[in-house]
């Protein structure tokens, strides 16, 4: 731990960031690709961009949107947002026109800053969103001279974006009023409907997202803000990004380790399996954090087809933001049998909620239990009251304590998810569980994709853990059909391993050794690739047409 120097006197996001940065200024804070940035020198250019956003009129409570891939200016508009107490906002760049006019509209953004190749769709639809005035455009490096040339006129009030920080002053702005209850937004797009923002106040993000000085959850977290910068680690601590800034864990495990003191690598580009194996070589990373087994299985293959790679370093390696199966999680612990494996579950509405955490050697069984769950995680039923552990009651996951203030835009969906109960204010995320008697919670999915075939539900993640573990089967999406008879038909969308062609006979006598009856699937479809998020989230909408599209 470090002595002496600056301390925070609040939990905003801004303060912290600011603490941490003098305390550790020679330390390097961010790699993305061959930019490389020390904390002062990401500090100055958040100050520079800071200073830019105010000069264009922008302010406390104004929304920006972060409209970009992976790269450190995403974090410097993040930086320079909390700076002058506006907003971030994370814009999806999968995003078609009719979803950015949608979240740019609601959101009720005033800037943008985007990269050079979406300049264009922002021109499409800056005429109906009259609340945006300004426009920082990132340059694309690799852009061709002259056929690469952004038309900044085509965008309202356009910047470039390194002119604009070089033309600013690196002082630190002088904000008044910066507290905790400046607020932090982050949109979710779920598994239905148009995106949703989630508002909360930076003191609560603060325990219930960034860790709260704790991101092992392992000290507890921090009784003052001051004591963060007492928190600082004083050894080589390395994490790796993999997930898109723009989706809510990356941004918060990234700021989580910002605010210890630690190098935080963000991945670049396309996802390519054997980069990260040689980043976390190079880097000589500690902490790696994938989503899912989009990410798990073409690592392990990789892995088996141009391994082993040295990676010594990782002290632990960590899943979050979508489920990852048993097999997988078999093979990475046996590929890596000297790291940790953490397994975390939580949400945009509910923060960082608990995980199930492995030690070297350490083999649950097929089941994903987390046993290590923050005090405010409940599982509730319809009434809002907690289910007794060991009942079996399926409840929905709840979360009381450091919670969001509301759903911006949205009173009737903040309706659906915040409650009260005996004076405590509670939100639930839409995902389903049970308790076991010794209080770990057993995940089942979510009940906004749960399937009713004969009066029974499925759940497709716990069926889509077991499918994973056929050899059969690379990938896959579970969901419900009409049926005439039951309601819905549990039907298995599959993405094979290479060369193989399973079919429901193949699969099904599998199955039925983990999963009642009711829950096997009924068909199966193959593709030739399973359609997920660039965090590595299910598409249930794309696998509900494809399963509707084959109905023999």
């Amino acid at each position: 731990m470090t002595d002496g120097g600056p301390v925070a006197h609040t939990y905003n996001l801004a303060d912290q960031w600011e603490a941490v940065a003098d305390r550790v200024a020679e330390r390097e804070a961010v790699v993305a690709g061959d930019r490389r940035l020390t904390y002062a020198q990401l500090e100055e250019r958040a100050n520079r961009l800071a200073n830019h956003l105010s000069s264009a009129g922008i302010g406390p409570g104004d929304f920006v949107g972060c409209y970009l891939t992976n790269g450190t200016e995403y974090l410097e508009t993040m930086l320079a947002c909390f700076k002058l107490r506006a907003v971030p906002i994370n814009v999806n760049y999968r995003y078609v026109a009719d979803e950015l006019r949608y979240l740019f509209t609601d959101a009720g953004l005033v800037a943008v800053v985007c990269e050079q190749r979406f300049a264009p769709r922002v021109a499409e639809i800056a005429a109906d969103v009259p609340t945006l005035r300004h426009t920082l455009v990132v340059a694309d490096p690799d852009a061709d001279a002259d056929a690469g040339a952004v038309d900044l006129a085509s965008v309202p009030d356009g910047h470039d974006y390194e002119a604009a920080l070089a033309a600013a002053s690196a002082d630190r702005p002088v904000v008044a009023d910066r507290g905790d209850d400046d607020i932090y937004v982050i949109y979710t797009g779920g598994t239905t409907g148009m995106p949703k923002g989630v508002v909360w106040r930076m003191g609560d993000a603060f325990f219930g997202c960034i860790g709260g000085g704790d991101p092992l959850r392992m000290s507890g977290p921090v009784s003052s803000p001051e004591e963060t910068v007492e928190r600082i680690i004083d050894f080589d601590f390395n994490f790796y990004a993999l997930a898109p800034m723009m989706h809510a864990a990356a941004q918060w495990v990234s700021m989580m380790w910002l605010l210890c003191g630690a190098k935080v690598v963000l991945h670049q580009g396309r996802f390519d399996p054997s980069v990260v194996w040689r980043t976390v070589e190079a880097e000589k990373i500690s902490f790696l954090t994938i989503v899912g087994d989009a990410m798990a299985r073409p690592l392990l293959d990789d892995w088996d087809a141009n391994g082993p790679y040295e990676v010594g370093s990782l002290y632990s390696f960590s899943n979050g933001g979508a489920p990852i199966s048993p097999a997988a999680r078999s093979r990475v612990q046996a590929i890596l049998p000297n790291a940790m494996f953490t397994d975390g579950f939580g949400s945009s509405e509910t923060g960082i909620q608990g995980s199930q955490r492995l030690q070297p050697g350490e083999d649950p069984g097929n089941v994903i239990r987390y046993d290590n769950v923050a005090s405010g995680t409940k599982v509730v039923d319809l009434d809002g009251r907690e289910v007794e552990p060991g009942s079996g009651v399926v409840g929905r996951i709840a979360h009381t304590g450091w919670i969001p203030l509301r759903y911006h835009n949205a009173p009737e969906k903040t309706a659906e998810a915040f409650f009260e109960v005996d004076g405590r204010r509670y939100v639930v995320s839409g995902d389903m569980a049970t308790v076991e008697a010794d209080g770990s919670v057993i995940l089942l999915g979510r009940g906004s994709v749960s399937i009713n075939t004969g009066g029974e539900k499925v759940y497709p993640e716990e069926v889509e853990g077991v499918l994973k573990g056929h050899p059969a089967v690379y990938d896959t999406v579970v969901v419900g059909v009409p049926h005439e008879r039951w309601g819905e038909q549990v039907v298995a969308v599959v993405q094979p391993v290479e060369g193989e062609q399973p079919t429901l006979d193949d699969i099904e006598p599998f199955a039925r050794t983990q999963l009642a009856g009711y829950k096997v699937p009924r068909r199966i479809v193959l593709v030739d690739e399973v359609v997920r998020s660039p965090a590595g989230k299910a598409d249930y909408r794309w696998a509900k047409a494809v399963a509707a599209d084959s109905t023999p």
